[in-house]
């Protein structure tokens, strides 16, 4: 068996890091695409390794020389690689394919060693090695048959996206027997390019031969293997974390990241925090329905997303304000502040990182469980003089949660200390306690020195949305934000959902009920693993100790690698103890988690 790589292509869309060499020479982790895929078929026992150059060739034979492979290797040239496509690229390799059997590549894959044992080791011999269709592919997408086989070529021109569940993805690797390029491949190859030209792609060819009643190629389905294919600077920071040889670099890598983690299909996120039982299907829909619309209308300014915000949570426009998220406005808000600010530590660091630490007094609970009430608040910043108090409830990792009659005396302690109170509810819904809200409007009215912020994206489990909302009986302090944030600081989406939003109403309270149980039977399962220690909460996720020998470092970076399970490690926050912050997810969620931690955490 020999292998072919197709490496003529310029790669224009990596732009400067093309600009003097091939693809395939782009670096991954310090390692180039080349050298890495030479180096896992040098060991394949193979006949020859037949590559393809064009741009930049020479430089690439030349840097080749270098690696020290040990399997005989040819070049082909393809000198109008600026004129024409792989199709023309692999018809130049033709005479090789008729050889003998022969593995196919793109230059421009990184893929880990278990991708080609899955095509290698399977007895049949033509194959198309896919995967199952993933947001973040591009390129030609097949339909296959329960017998595996490929009942379509899907090229992009002809992609319909109401179909991808139905979509598997050409990893661009490919197995032809002897006797298939000899009587099928070669033969539709010369063909095609007669007839179309050589500005075509070489999978054209595979759907003309799927279209025969024995088209003898068969699909192999790829099962959660790594792969990726690096066509621009997303990609190859992409490809940076998922192939990383230096595991703790790559929790690092993942966690710097702050989510978009679509882009890692297998990944389960119990890291970053949403309602998993919200919003509905029907409410997503409806929001698909006006997809065309509101991708290219301009959302409304700031006075109409306003009055929707208002007319959501039943307060008057001047007393609230919808942000670009809550982190918007946390960053507005903070920047109205003077004077000492009271913080209690470990909190949502969001609030202390936009303040001056040279003015930020901070209460730490002295108990195992960071527990506080409202009382520990009061006597704790009773006289340290300070101008604002913050208090993140539930609070953030540790769950923490103060009622709403303990929130109220509290207010009413800040108004006679003079002290602006800043209660951010983001989880609030999630509490036991129903209707737990101080966004109200005779609240408000009679505490105007309290500031309530609240983050949708997290109640509502519409992150990508990016909504938030700050609501004062300070009208003034209101309107100031109001200038200082942009017009049109939410896009359409954001505002279309707050518009519809009040129809699912009893659908959010059904998903918060759902939340609450799943809560406390996941409470109850975390604390039947003897090695962890778990502290209370009424939000959405769930701070827990381990007590054993493993650090919290070491359980992520297991569970991350050995699992696709991303949690919170706590300890750079927690002065090194060892915390994890786990998120609610559904139920057949979070037992993945549980038994992953059992598996890792008592062997």
């Amino acid at each position: 068996m020999q292998a072919i790589i197709l490496a003529a292509g310029m790669g224009r869309r990596l732009k400067e890091l093309t600009q003097d060499n091939t693809k395939c020479m782009v670096k991954v982790n310090g390692v180039t695409l080349i050298d890495r895929m030479l180096g896992q078929l040098d060991n394949r026992g193979l006949s020859r390794i037949v590559v393809v150059v064009g741009y930049e060739g020479q430089k690439l034979i030349d840097y080749i020389s270098t690696l020290g492979i040990k399997t005989p290797i040819v070049y082909v040239n393809n000198p109008i690689y600026d004129k024409t496509n792989n199709i023309y690229s692999l018809a130049l390799a033709k005479e090789h394919l008729c050889e003998e059997d022969t593995l196919l590549f793109e230059s421009d894959l990184i893929f880990e060693d278990s991708v080609i044992d899955e095509i290698v080791n399977d007895p049949r011999e033509t194959l198309a090695l896919v995967d199952k269709y993933a947001s973040w592919m591009d390129g030609t997408c097949v339909k296959l048959g329960a017998d595996d086989s490929i009942d379509a070529f899907v090229p992009g021109k002809k992609f319909k996206f109401d179909e991808i569940k139905d979509y598997y993805k050409t990893v661009n690797i490919y197995k032809f027997s002897k006797h298939f390029s000899q009587t099928h491949y070669v033969p539709f190859l010369d063909a095609y390019t007669k007839a179309l030209g050589d500005n075509e792609y070489y999978e054209q060819v595979l759907r003309v031969i799927t279209m025969l009643d024995e088209p003898v190629i068969k699909a192999k389905r790829l099962s959660g293997q790594l792969w990726y294919e690096i066509d621009d600077i997303q990609d190859l920071d992409i490809a940076t974390s998922m192939f990383t040889p230096d595991e703790d670099e790559k929790v690092s890598l993942l966690q710097a990241r702050f989510g978009g983690y679509w882009r890692y299909p297998q990944l389960l996120d119990f890291c970053y925090l949403v309602n998993p039982y919200f919003p509905p299907q029907k409410l997503i829909d409806e929001i698909k329905a006006s997809f065309e619309t509101l991708l290219t209308q301009y959302p409304s300014g700031m006075r109409v997303n306003s009055l929707l915000a208002a007319k959501n949570f039943d307060v008057h426009q001047e007393n609230i304000l919808v942000g670009n998220g809550a982190a918007e406005l946390i960053k507005a808000l903070m920047g109205q502040l003077s004077g000492k600010v009271g913080f209690i530590r470990p909190t949502f660091e969001e609030y202390p990182n936009r303040y001056n630490k040279e003015e930020s007094v901070c209460f730490v609970p002295e108990n195992d469980n960071y527990a506080y009430d409202e009382n520990d608040l009061m006597e704790f910043f009773g006289d340290k003089d300070i101008s604002t108090l913050v208090v993140v409830n539930p609070d953030n990792p540790t769950g923490n949660y103060i009622n709403k009659a303990g929130l109220l005396k509290l207010t009413k302690w800040a108004a006679e200390k003079g002290i602006k109170l800043v209660i951010d509810e983001s989880f609030v819904d999630f509490a036991d306690e129903l209707d737990s809200t101080l966004i109200i409007q005779n609240i408000l009215d009679e505490n105007p020195h309290l500031y309530v912020m609240k983050s949708i994206s997290k109640s509502y489990g519409v992150p990508g949305l990016r909504l938030g909302v700050l609501a004062s009986g300070d009208a003034a302090m209101i309107a100031t934000l109001k200038k200082d944030v942009a017009i049109w600081n939410i896009n359409s989406f954001g505002e279309f959902y707050m518009q519809i939003e009040e129809k699912y109403k009893k659908d959010y309270a059904a998903a918060l009920v759902k939340i609450r149980a799943e809560r406390a039977r996941y409470i109850s399962e975390l604390e039947s693993i003897s090695c962890i220690r778990v502290i209370p909460s009424q939000a959405n996720y769930v701070m827990a100790e381990l007590t054993g020998e493993m650090t919290s470092r070491e359980l992520t970076k297991r569970l991350l690698l050995n699992y696709d399970l991303f949690i919170k490690d706590l300890s750079p926050k927690m002065g090194g103890k060892q915390y994890v912050r786990l998120a609610v997810r559904n139920t057949e969620d979070n037992n993945k988690l549980i038994d992953a931690l059992r598996a890792e955490l008592l062997g």
